[in-house]
């Protein structure tokens, strides 16, 4: 029997930046957590952004901890972002190469049905 752990998670910008807003931006960011979920096994179920956070549901082997893959997550999401967008990012006037704030937010999924959850993340931004 295989076990698989569900998890809603939310990373925001740094200082609630609307960075998001950019589609562009936007449509980079789920990319490159596509890549690095993939790299790791980690399956995407949903995602959507809205000006300033984004909404994940993952789903993934017990195994690996959560804070190891909000780590790889957002590590592997802000150093491309800023290979990518240096110049603009350099506007925001962050003296460090940051994207995300330090924290995160997350909870298993299991006390609220996949579908409420996939409806509420559908509808963000």
């Amino acid at each position: 029997m295989e076990i698989k752990k569900q998890y809603h998670i939310i990373f925001v910008c740094k200082y609630r930046k609307k960075l998001l807003m950019s589609k562009q931006i936007s449509d980079d960011i789920k990319q490159f957590s596509y890549e690095i979920c993939q790299k790791h096994k980690i399956i995407i179920r949903y995602m959507e952004t809205d000006k300033d956070h984004i909404h994940y549901m993952i789903e993934t082997d017990p195994t690996m901890s959560i804070s190891k893959i909000v780590n790889l997550m957002k590590s592997y999401a802000t150093y491309h972002i800023w290979k990518r967008y240096p110049n603009y990012l350099r506007k925001h006037s962050w003296r460090e190469h940051t994207f995300w704030t330090d924290g995160y937010f997350v909870y298993s999924v299991g006390n609220v049905s996949e579908k409420m959850l996939r409806k509420y993340i559908e509808n963000q931004g």
